[in-house]
């Protein structure tokens, strides 16, 4: 069998010589090597159908939610955020992270915080703490966000609030107000040496306490070492002076964080080796240190050719930690994770309708879209972001080589090869055709929103597209909700002052 490959279009040419040389010696297959459906060449291209994806009638399926009926319920642009795939995603690494301690009679626990800065919307959260798990914050209005869920009795005052990041007067200001309220578990990481003075004067009660690990850089980043954390020298000398005699101070963490996430490369088990080694040195001087948060997430499918073995990852890190500690006579610490995009990611999509064709030369054909990359997808442009991207409809049809633009005027409101890390290829469509080409792109549930702006002011007054909220009930159908409709002119000139 032929396999279609999409990563360059050359080889899609050759592939179409291969065929025709068969052709030639073999007239009775023509019929079934010259098939050029786009369903032809995502079956023939990747593992096709798998978790999450399927097509019946020549209509793409997205979780087993029949995308076009979506589509004709509430139109395009559209986002949409499929609940259950939040709590399949949080019942996963649970799930892999005690399963592998079991295997390595690993003594420490494990707890799942969220990284709330991948998306803040209530209906996100809300479905999170369904799963028994904790929050890591970033910024002081996370804190307010932490008041309201407590009032609406959806947080109790025991959970773990992970506050990482720098923090300015007003943040620290927060984490002291809900200390002295009552959150036993609200745990501040020290991003600088100063910063334990706001707490010294503002907490009342002993609070926990973690420190950052300034780690340094991949080897292909602009700097050596994060800007974020406190040098490894510089951690043990700190905790002396600082923490070790405060009777208001409980260290517990030490927090390691690798920008590039989880990964199986030289560069993330030597940096976790300098983390376990600064544990040894404080665990030998401070008994209370007992956690140790293995900060940065885990990847999402990014393509239906994503591999990633999460399993042995996994292991991995917690054999590495149990042979440090059996091997320096000190008890495993508890293990904490924060994972963001791997929580929320793989529950959204962002679908659009096709409006436009313009055959810009003689090889560059442009599909428009019925909204902009820039607000919409805005990592797709910022740091060149890849997402799944799939027709919704015209499965049946043939396929071409295309160029995907948005509808702002910006040079770089566009998604292609660079983009996507491979050609496009999408069904062919004719432009006055009554039943148009939908496209979707997938696992887009994660920072998004925060990026594009949300319910503000968007790159050439683009409205925000609808949002729709789909779930569950008991019985398994499917339940929509419309959470907000398309942006409005007024609104968007409210906050401009008119």
């Amino acid at each position: 069998m032929l396999i279609f490959s999409v990563d360059s279009y050359f080889y899609i040419q050759v592939t179409y010589l291969c065929i025709l040389l068969i052709n030639l010696t073999h007239p009775d297959r023509a019929f079934a090597m010259m098939e050029n459906k786009y369903s032809t060449l995502i079956d023939q291209t990747f593992n096709f159908p798998q978790e999450g994806f399927h097509t019946a009638d020549d209509e793409l399926y997205f979780n087993e939610i029949p995308l076009m009926d979506i589509i004709k319920q509430y139109g395009t642009p559209l986002k949409i955020t499929y609940l259950p795939k939040i709590s399949a995603q949080i019942q996963k690494a649970k799930k892999l992270f005690n399963v592998a301690m079991a295997k390595a009679d690993y003594k420490g626990t494990y707890t799942y915080c969220y990284c709330t800065k991948s998306s803040h919307f209530s209906f996100i959260i809300e479905e999170v703490l369904k799963n028994d798990v904790h929050l890591e914050t970033s910024s002081a209005f996370d804190l307010q966000i932490i008041k309201d869920l407590h009032k609406r009795g959806k947080l109790d005052k025991e959970k773990f609030i992970v506050c990482n990041g720098f923090k300015q007067k007003m943040y620290a200001d927060y984490i002291c107000e809900l200390s002295n309220d009552g959150f036993t578990n609200i745990m501040p990481v020290l991003d600088g040496v100063n910063e334990i003075d706001f707490y010294n004067k503002g907490i009342k009660n002993k609070c926990k306490m973690g420190i950052r690990i300034a780690s340094e850089e991949e080897p292909s980043f602009e700097f050596y070492t994060s800007r974020l954390g406190i040098r490894y020298k510089d951690i043990v000398d700190f905790y002396k002076e600082k923490i070790q005699n405060n009777p208001k101070f409980e260290l517990k963490m030490l927090h390691f964080f690798i920008n590039t996430g989880i990964k199986d490369s030289i560069y993330y088990w030597t940096e976790l080796a300098k983390c376990l080694n600064v544990y040894l040195e404080l665990k030998k001087i401070c008994p209370t240190l007992d956690s140790l948060n293995v900060g940065g997430g885990m990847p999402i499918r990014t393509s239906l050719g994503f591999e990633f073995d999460y399993e042995y990852i996994i292991e991995e890190i917690i054999s590495q930690i149990k042979n440090f500690c059996e091997n320096n006579d000190i008890v495993e610490p508890n293990i904490f994770t924060e994972f963001g995009s791997f929580t929320v990611g793989e529950s959204g999509a962002a679908l659009y309708k096709v409006t436009d064709l313009k055959l810009q030369n003689d090889r560059e054909l442009w599909y428009m879209i019925d909204s902009s990359f820039i607000t919409t997808l805005p990592d797709t442009w910022g740091i060149n972001q890849r997402f799944i991207l799939l027709a919704v409809n015209h499965w049946d049809k043939e396929y071409q080589r295309v160029n995907l633009g948005g509808t702002t005027c910006d040079s770089l409101d566009y998604y292609n090869a660079e983009a996507h890390a491979n050609q496009v290829f999408l069904p062919k469509i004719e432009l006055k055709a009554k039943d148009p080409l939908y496209i979707g792109f997938f696992h887009t549930g994660a920072y998004q929103e925060s990026l594009g702006g949300y319910g503000g002011i968007q790159h050439c007054l683009v409205p925000a597209p609808k949002h729709v909220i789909i779930d569950r009930d008991e019985e398994g159908e499917m339940i929509t909700k419309l959470f907000a409709k398309e942006q409005s002119y007024k609104s968007m000139l409210k906050t401009l002052g008119y």
